[in-house]
């Protein structure tokens, strides 16, 4: 790259010493996105020191004058504002990003490596391209709003855009590496991200993989269920417990005082256990509800189990952890504070956040040099290709971060123990009964296809010897543990510098290496509740509801960036760097509306079923069938008209004071009574269709495992068959966004546990005899130990 050469408006901050520039600094991107997810794309960019030019209309984007403007002012600082010459500014970018479907072959004539991003609702060809949308919509599309909430009443919606949000991370890693590939080979690319695709696979829990392993058992309406337990009543509010294995339930009875329920085999089950909710919480809340938050949560550190309170955007600013580590500064305006950047690199610092732009206020000040037109000379290759990273991750969000890096082309070896594999296998859809009955758990083979796996004892000093020889050859170590366990592994960051002095190391802790919380484990409903998604989800008259797992991908990505980020500054200027990318953090950043509101004006967002914040009517419809809903959602005035010529004019529609929002909001009970009548005497498929014909956001609620029916998403090709050698071929989902000659994603299926011990081993110099030697000592393995 010529990042030198280029002229600079927001040069990094003065340096001295050996102190560098922000690492993506002479980085320069075209923005002519509005919304969320390309914001948010470029939003990313800029705070590595990415220069981000944003094109606007000269009314200036929708979002400077909605809710007070300031999450435009969060998702723009630090960039600049042009009203036209596009162009011209293209010849001196490197990614441009757009939220239409864009004449590539027109662009890359003329500037052949240049990186288009493209972020549209359903990608850029497909059944589905140019139909209505809104996050509302596109949640019930992708199954997230079938799988929440309860029988006796309607699916909930989770709340907040969440899915904006993530697909706008995800186009944030296609640029990255997109645009280091460019680099080095001469080949601009296309990232095609669809928003429908990223919530597919982020915002449920690979329901139809589950349902695949299981031999898809039949099932009554969207299946919807909430986690027992959960989010529960304390005696001054709400907190969340995290029951993800067996170990974790065990001791949270025992925990409530109830551990002659141990032995009731039925409640060990997620499934029997919704169905006896009522007689179990009874149970619960009989201990919750004599204690204080505090109390509860000093309770579960006790005994290791990921807990945490349940904060609003009034509340979430001074929660003890954040205070510490000041996660929340000040927006450049003053106007509210708002979360950091969500990863920290060592010697790269980030940009300090500079003011929003005003509408054209550089223009005619953008100076770019032409990158140059040369055909590229060399062939085109994946992004990540020749680049090798340890994998030392459970669970899902750590995995789901290598797992894209993997899918990027890089080498990625995954390291387990046979005594404690990644528990992620112990969701099985076998029972122990069955031979590698740890080879079926489902979510483990969606977040880790596109690895080797091999097996070393880290207790051990032999294991941890072969640890060492595998760190020296490798780009990148990535870890999610507690902050404690690589120190008593002896491979503390110290450690691993001195074996490899160029080896970036990735840590992802829930709550970060330092404050009160740094050593408690967390999990992705943890993050939920503790960043206020969850107290946007549920309804009005009910206890806030888990949105369920987006938390998980969403550190993914934030990790995986970061690690490519500290890759493109070690390029640049060589040695290691220590990477601390925070889970809690990056939830943080995508649901930062609430924070902003409530900095403005003192308001606290709050749950209210299904209803929204950016559209009047929005709610889901009882249509005929079994458990069958219509999701709606009115965005503006101009949709609700043509929603009325659709209805045939009905009296109770047709009124001149329902022709603005307001005028809707007032009237919306007397709406949604009008719209379920409509809607309960037509099955929910047939109108969806003709209200998407007609121009309005709709789309039928489906049962999350149905997404692997969706006809865009099969367009998209978001399933790719994995013929695993222990479970055999299933349809799994891959990568979100597509690359221009990548027809497939998949490569490896999800390793077995120790598939690949000899293969690696023997690739570190370890003759078939020492290998032998360390099976047989224990060190080394390819089946479950207990103990």
């Amino acid at each position: 790259m010529d990042g030198d050469e280029t002229i600079r408006a927001h040069p990094g901050p003065a340096m001295s010493g050996d102190a560098r520039p922000p690492a993506l600094e002479g980085l320069r991107v075209l923005d002519t996105t509005t919304g969320i997810a390309g914001p948010y794309c470029t939003k990313v960019l800029a705070d590595a020191g990415a220069d981000v030019v944003k094109v606007e209309d000269p009314a200036g984007d929708p979002l400077r004058s909605q809710h007070g403007g300031g999450l435009f002012e969060y998702l723009h600082a630090s960039k600049r504002s042009v009203t036209g010459g596009l162009d011209q500014l293209v010849a001196g970018a490197e990614i441009l990003v757009v939220d239409a479907p864009p004449d590539t072959e027109r662009l890359w004539r003329e500037h052949p490596s240049l990186v288009v991003v493209s972020i549209t609702p359903y990608g850029c060809s497909g059944p589905w391209f140019g139909r209505p949308w809104t996050e509302f919509t596109l949640q019930a599309a992708c199954g997230s709003t079938g799988s929440r909430g309860l029988p006796d009443r309607p699916p909930i919606t989770g709340g907040g855009r969440t899915g904006e949000w993530l697909a706008g991370t995800y186009a944030a890693l296609g640029a990255l590496a997109a645009w280091r590939s460019a680099g080095l080979t001469g080949h601009g690319d296309h990232v095609d991200v669809a928003i429908l695709d990223c919530m597919a696979v982020t915002m449920t829990t690979y329901p139809s993989l589950f349902s695949s392993f299981a031999g898809w058992p039949p099932m009554r309406g969207t299946g919807r269920s909430v986690e027992v337990p959960s989010i529960e009543p304390s005696r001054d509010g709400y907190f969340v417990v995290t029951t993800n294995s067996a170990q974790q339930f065990h001791d949270f009875l025992v925990m409530i005082e109830r551990s002659d329920l141990c032995d009731d085999r039925e409640l060990a089950l997620v499934v029997k256990r919704f169905a006896r909710r009522e007689e179990f919480l009874a149970a619960v809340h009989e201990h919750t509800t004599k204690r204080t938050t505090a109390e509860l949560l000093e309770e579960a550190a006790n005994f290791r189990l990921p807990a945490g309170p349940v904060l609003h955007g009034g509340t979430v600013t001074s929660f003890e952890q954040f205070v510490a580590l000041g996660t929340f500064v000040g927006a450049p305006s003053g106007r509210f504070v708002q979360p950091r950047v969500p990863f920290k690199i060592s010697d790269a610092p980030p940009r300090p956040f500079g003011p929003a732009p005003s509408v054209g206020e550089h223009d005619g000040l953008v100076e770019w040099p032409p990158v140059g037109g040369a055909a590229p000379d060399s062939a085109r290759r994946l992004p990540l290709e020749g680049v090798r990273i340890i994998d030392c991750t459970a669970w899902w969000a750590g995995p789901a971060a290598t797992q894209v890096l993997a899918s990027l082309g890089a080498d990625v070896v995954k390291v387990e123990s046979t005594r404690r594999p990644d528990l992620m296998r112990m969701a099985s859809t076998k029972p122990p009964s069955v031979d590698q009955w740890w080879e079926w758990g489902a979510l483990f083979h969606g977040a880790n296809t596109n690895k080797r796996g091999v097996t070393l004892d880290l207790t051990r000093p032999e294991g941890v010897a072969v640890f060492e020889r595998l760190v020296g050859t490798a780009d990148a170590l990535v870890e999610n543990y507690t902050p404690r366990v690589m120190e008593q592994f002896g491979l503390g960051w110290e450690r691993l510098h001195e074996l490899n002095p160029e080896l970036l190391m990735v840590r992802m802790p829930a709550f970060g290496l330092d404050g009160p919380w740094r050593d408690r484990t967390g999990f992705a409903q943890t993050m939920e509740c503790l960043t206020g998604m969850a107290w946007l989800t549920g309804f009005a008259d009910g206890p806030p509801v888990l949105l369920r797992g987006a938390c998980d991908p969403l550190a993914g990505m934030h990790a995986a960036i970061a690690t490519l980020v500290a890759l493109v500054d070690r390029e640049r200027h060589g040695g290691g760097r220590l990477v601390e990318t925070i889970m809690v953090e990056a939830a943080l950043n995508a649901a930062v509306e609430q924070i902003i509101e409530f900095g403005l004006t003192g308001t606290v967002l709050s749950r209210d079923g299904n209803r929204g914040r950016e559209a009047a009517p929005q709610g889901l419809y009882a249509c005929a069938g079994d458990d069958e809903w219509l999701a709606v959602s009115v965005p503006d005035d101009a949709t609700w008209s043509v929603l009325v010529e659709v209805l045939g004019h009905p009296a109770w529609a047709d009124r001149p004071e329902l022709g603005t929002e307001a005028g809707r909001r007032a009237a919306h009970d007397e709406i949604d009574a009008g719209l379920g009548a409509w809607s309960s005497a037509r099955p929910a498929e047939d109108q969806a269709e003709e209200l998407s014909r007609a121009g309005v956001p709709a789309a039928v609620v489906i049962a999350a495992r149905d997404m692997v029916h969706n006809p865009q998403l099969l367009h998209r090709r978001l399933f790719e068959t994995e013929d695993h050698p222990v479970t055999g071929p299933h349809e799994i989902p891959i990568m979100p966004f597509r690359l221009r000659g990548v027809p497939t994603w998949l490569r490896r299926t999800s390793p077995t546990l120790g598939e690949h011990n000899d293969e690696v081993l023997g690739e570190l110099g370890l003759d078939q005899e020492e290998i032998v030697r360390l099976v047989a000592e224990g060190v080394v393995g390819d089946r479950l130990v207990s103990g």
